[in-house]
């Protein structure tokens, strides 16, 4: 009776939960490999909008008929309520963003107003960029970390996918 419980849902062996987005190690659909997975229908999870009339379980888990977009994306848990990220949505996109912090300096030479480069120690990566000295005792930014385009933990690049049918 199980087995034929299972077999109506559509949740044989390993069957994955529709509309729930799945790492996915391959350029081929999980249909294409595994037989036992030929009658269910995989998507990437690429932005693109799909009809409700064509994949109606689906449409239950993404009302507005669009997946999301995961290409390049880590995916975060949703905040519901705990005040870590209370202004993210579900399924919200938020933009990169740094904590505000600062670097202490450490390094010898140059007086207030003097505009002398500093002599740093050695191992710090940076470049001076003409700073530091303000008259009312802040400190203008100085120095540059020359690094890439965003700010990113290291990762391992996956398809995310998800079962529309």
């Amino acid at each position: 009776m199980r087995n034929c419980f299972s077999k109506n849902l559509g949740l044989g062996e390993g069957s994955p939960i529709i509309g729930s987005p799945l790492p996915w190690p391959h350029a081929k659909m999980p249909n294409e490999l595994f037989p036992s997975m030929a009658n269910m229908v995989f998507l990437k999870s690429n932005g693109a909008n799909f009809y409700a009339s064509q994949y109606p379980m689906l449409a239950l888990a993404y009302p507005a008929l669009r997946l999301p977009d995961l290409r390049s994306e880590f995916i975060r848990g949703y905040d519901d309520g705990r005040g870590v990220n209370p202004s993210q949505a579900l399924l919200g996109w938020a933009a990169d963003e740094f904590k505000t912090h600062n670097h202490p300096f450490r390094g010898s030479g140059g007086a207030t107003g003097s505009n002398t480069v500093f002599g740093v120690e050695s191992g710090i990566k940076a470049i001076y960029t003409n700073g530091i000295n303000q008259p009312d005792g802040t400190v203008a930014p100085a120095f540059q970390d020359p690094g890439g385009s965003e700010t990113r933990p290291r990762s391992v690049a996956f398809n995310y996918i998800v079962r529309a049918a």
